[in-house]
């Protein structure tokens, strides 16, 4: 058996097919008693109503924004940082009244490809594009609009990003005019699915986001600019998971129990930067006193943590209302770079001597 249609309604009614669609799509142009009888017949036919997909598509707009990440639906709610670029995006398409379709785990691959080919929407904006050029590849396929986001290595003609180098350079030298000479890096994870662990420094291996390796570009560009080796330096990345404060724990301990363990360390987000304060103090540690520790995004965590986080700022919400308007203004060739602050708090100090 097929489904009824809208040809069917109309037939039962004895009405054209355009009168049936007037009856859901404009309603004003039917007397009320003709809309009751269409109603009543395609209750009793058992029929749906139009598709609404197929009747957006047929308008050439859905009204709809489709974000893209690859990272599992829940972390766009966990993520402190996310968060904030989702209040950006979102105050932006109510004043529009448009609606955000959330297209997460949407990696490189066929399957992400699939989704991205059939998604109704009328562009997207990519969240910390892969490295690879292949999302932004299927994204141009579609020929709508869109915007990518943290996507330093993309070939995307609309984007939206921070200096992260600069930002992380600044970070380390910071640490540095403080004196320390022992810093080490607590990294973001490497790739899906990665345990985490020990980096080699000049080896790292492929890196799942352009700004993980931009990061760490930056601090290792203000080790040596100060001297220091960068093979010589600690860089452990914390494993790929839901709860990185949970998991920079360990990579806080794993770097506390070096032989010659960092008075200073780097951490490359402010959910990595927490995990390895709650090291040191179970540690029994003072913070900055016996070690310093810097973030980077700057959300409520850093401010909430005890000490509070010595961070880089970005304005992740800013971000967030650029790319969404951008997108709205159908994504012409940008090249959006907002700036950032390094924000002094009470987790860092002198080394001690």
């Amino acid at each position: 058996m097929t489904s009824p249609t809208l040809a069917d309604v109309a037939r039962e009614v004895g009405v054209s097919r355009t009168t049936v669609s007037n009856a859901y799509n404009r309603p004003d142009q039917l007397s009320p008693t003709l809309r009751a009888r269409i109603l009543d017949a395609a209750e009793r036919l058992g029929y749906p109503g139009p598709d609404p997909l197929a009747r957006s598509l047929r308008r050439g707009r859905t009204g709809m924004v489709g974000l893209v990440v690859d990272q599992p639906l829940s972390y766009l709610f966990i993520d402190p940082a996310i968060r904030q670029f989702l209040i950006g995006m979102t105050m932006v398409l109510d004043e529009a009244e448009a609606s955000l379709a959330l297209l997460p785990r949407i990696i490189a691959d066929d399957a992400g490809a699939n989704v991205l080919a059939n998604a109704a929407v009328d562009g997207f904006v990519s969240v910390c594009d892969a490295i690879n050029a292949e999302r932004v590849q299927a994204l141009m396929v579609r020929h709508l609009p869109f915007v990518v986001v943290d996507g330093v290595a993309s070939a995307a003609a609309c984007r939206v990003s921070i200096d992260d180098r600069g930002a992380s350079r600044e970070a380390v030298e910071h640490l540095l005019a403080l004196g320390h000479h022992r810093i080490g890096v607590a990294a973001l994870p490497r790739l899906p699915g990665d345990r985490g662990g020990e980096v080699d420094p000049d080896e790292p291996g492929p890196l799942r986001f352009p700004v993980t390796a931009a990061r760490l570009a930056g601090i290792r560009e203000g080790l040596e600019a100060a001297g220091q080796a960068w093979s010589d330096v600690p860089v452990w990345a914390v494993p790929d998971d839901l709860t990185p404060r949970d998991s920079a724990r360990e990579v806080g301990a794993a770097l506390l129990d070096l032989p010659e363990p960092p008075t200073g360390i780097v951490c490359l987000s402010d959910e990595v930067a927490a995990g390895v304060l709650d090291a040191a103090i179970a540690r029994g540690m003072a913070v900055p006193a016996d070690l310093s520790v810097v973030g980077f995004d700057d959300t409520e965590t850093a401010a909430a943590t005890t000490p509070p986080l010595t961070t880089v700022h970005q304005p992740m919400e800013a971000k967030g209302e650029a790319a969404a308007r951008l997108l709205l203004d159908g994504a012409p060739t940008t090249d959006l770079v907002l700036p950032t602050e390094l924000i002094v708090r009470g987790s860092t100090g002198p080394p001690p001597a």
